[in-house]
Order: structure tokens, then C-alpha cells, then sequence
């Protein structure tokens, strides 16, 4: 060994005391790793629910490199006045060549912290939505819905978002606090059509899709409230009334769960079609194309009308 120090010295310039300061280094790794390797075979392993096998993963983990990390800069750093001086001298050029790092590290601080979102939460952070599916040092994972696809389904891809987005962009949780969100559906009709009964139709339709909802959905907030300043005096779904350029446009507004956004547009979607078909005096509004002859439909044209009905 004492021939294998003197070559190593001669050969590479890494004096004994590194040497030593290297063995230890990787005698600590090693050992941790196999603690880790170990805890993962008999513990881990052994838990079925895949969301809590994944914390304890990732709680180990955190853990594992945390203690490394003291061991490790323990054998390098002899006392508390030479860590002072090494800090001092690194941190102003950590600050410059680390920035975007550094700051993605304050970021998994700052989640962990206030727990803005957590595994499984469906999320949007600035341009980006998904369900949160992994949370690293530097950067937590989505899989991302929307964008090409609609109605809130996943696309498939995996979003890789680094931490300090939490400081930069607006972060919106679907799931913290309440279980539901808000979803309209706007139907329209011809002004032709009887849009009373259309109303009345559609508001039978959306009470029986989210009547069982709204009973959940008032605990939930009511839940919700003990955090956020959350009210609502309407929980039940409503149709609100207003026109537009091609007919009359009535707008089902109810609760539904994050998920289930598309199956629910579906469910209405589908009943409202088969109450339409049986009543005639009720059409889909759509632009259309139309031909106005001024002379014959025009108030002149009335007019002249009804002064030939009151000569005769």
C-alpha cells in the first residue's frame, strides 16, 4: 500500500493526505449506499400502495444524500473557521456560475416548505399543466395535459420543470384546497327556437348530472374555507341566459371533478341531444348565410301593405 501512495504521488501529484482524505470519501459512499440499498430491498419494497412507497423512496433518498454530504464534508473540511473560509471563498463565484441552480434549490425548499402542490396534484405553472408525478432537488415532473388535446386530457408527454419557475410564473393548483372546479358548456339556439323551454330542459338535465356532486362539493369547500377565503352561496349548477349574433346562448355552469372535465361535457353533451330531437320547436343556432330584400321585407313594404288592408 505504502509503494502503491508513492506511485500514485509521483504519478498523478495527489500528496498522502489526500489520499487518505479520497479512501475515506468513497469508504463513506460505499457504505451509505449499501444502508440505502439495503433499507430500499427490506422496507421499501415491502410497501404495496404505490404513493407511499414513493415518498419513503424519495424521504431515504433526500436523507441518504443529506448524510453523505456531512460525512463527506467532514473529511475534507477540519473545523468550523476552515469551513467559514471555504464558503467565503466560493460563494461569490457560486452565486454568478450557479445562479439558475441555486435558485431551483431554493425553489425545492420553498415547495417542501408551503407545500404549494404535491405528488399527484394537477397543476398549471405558467404555460404548462399536468399531474405532478415526481419531485426532485432541481426539478419536479408533469404529465401534461391539454395543449394539442382537449378537455384537460394528458398528451403523453413528460414536462420536466425546474424549481425556481415557482418564484417566475403563476402556479395553479387544481386539487389543493377543493376537490372540484367549474366548468361551463354553452349551447345555442335559434332565436326562433322556444328558448324558455330550451332553458328549462337544459337546467333538468345539468341538476341531474350534478346533484350528487353538489352534496360532496359543499363539504369540500366548507373544508376549503378553513385555509382560503373561499365563498360560494351557489353550489348547484345554474344556465345563464345571454344572445349573441347567432341566436340565443345558454350556458350550463356546474361542478365537476378535475378529471372527469371531458366525461362529464360528454354525459350532458349526449342527453342534451337526445332532448332536442323530440321538439320540433327547438334548433341549434349556427352562422348562416342570408339574402335580405329590402323592398319586399323591409317596413316600406309593410307599410304599403297595410295600407291596402285598411282601402279594402
Amino acid at each position: 500500500m505504502d509503494q502503491l501512495g508513492l506511485w500514485i504521488e509521483r504519478t498523478l501529484g495527489i500528496g498522502a493526505e489526500t489520499q487518505q482524505r479520497l479512501l475515506a470519501s468513497l469508504v463513506a459512499i460505499l457504505i451509505l449506499w449499501i444502508i440505502h440499498f439495503l433499507l430500499r430491498r427490506a422496507v421499501i419494497d415491502q410497501i404495496k400502495e404505490q404513493r407511499a412507497r414513493f415518498l419513503w423512496q424519495k424521504l431515504v433518498a433526500y436523507i441518504s444524500f443529506a448524510v453523505g454530504l456531512l460525512v463527506v464534508g467532514s473529511v475534507w473540511i477540519q473545523g468550523l473557521q476552515s469551513l467559514a473560509t471555504y464558503l467565503g471563498l466560493v460563494s461569490a463565484g457560486l452565486a454568478v456560475a450557479l445562479k439558475d441552480p441555486i435558485t431551483d434549490l431554493m425553489g425545492w425548499a420553498f415547495i417542501l416548505w408551503r407545500r404549494p402542490f404535491e405528488v399527484g396534484d394537477r397543476i398549471q405553472i405558467g404555460e404548462y399543466a399536468g399531474d405532478v408525478i415526481d419531485q426532485r432537488v432541481f426539478k419536479f415532473s408533469l404529465m401534461e395535459i391539454g395543449n394539442w388535446v382537449e378537455a384537460d386530457q394528458s398528451t403523453g408527454r413528460i414536462l420536466h420543470i425546474p424549481n425556481g419557475r415557482v418564484f417566475t410564473k403563476v402556479l395553479a393548483n387544481y386539487t389543493k384546497g377543493s376537490d372540484f372546479i367549474w366548468n361551463e358548456i354553452p349551447v345555442l339556439v335559434t332565436f326562433e327556437s322556444d328558448w324558455q323551454k330550451a332553458k328549462a330542459l337544459l337546467d333538468e338535465i345539468s341538476r341531474d348530472h350534478a346533484a350528487e356532486i353538489a352534496r360532496g362539493a359543499e363539504q369540500s369547500f366548507k373544508k376549503a374555507a378553513q385555509h382560503y377565503m373561499i365563498e360560494y352561496n351557489q353550489l348547484g349548477s345554474i344556465v345563464y341566459t345571454s344572445v349573441k349574433d347567432s341566436g340565443v346562448l345558454l350556458t350550463i355552469r356546474y361542478l365537476c371533478e378535475p378529471r372527469k372535465r371531458r366525461s362529464s361535457t360528454e354525459a350532458i353533451w349526449e342527453n342534451i341531444l337526445r332532448e332536442f330531437a323530440g321538439h320540433a320547436d327547438i334548433d341549434f343556432a349556427y352562422p348562416t348565410r342570408r339574402f335580405y330584400d329590402n323592398l319586399r321585407e323591409g317596413k316600406q313594404a309593410h307599410m304599403v301593405e297595410f295600407a291596402h288592408e285598411r282601402m279594402d
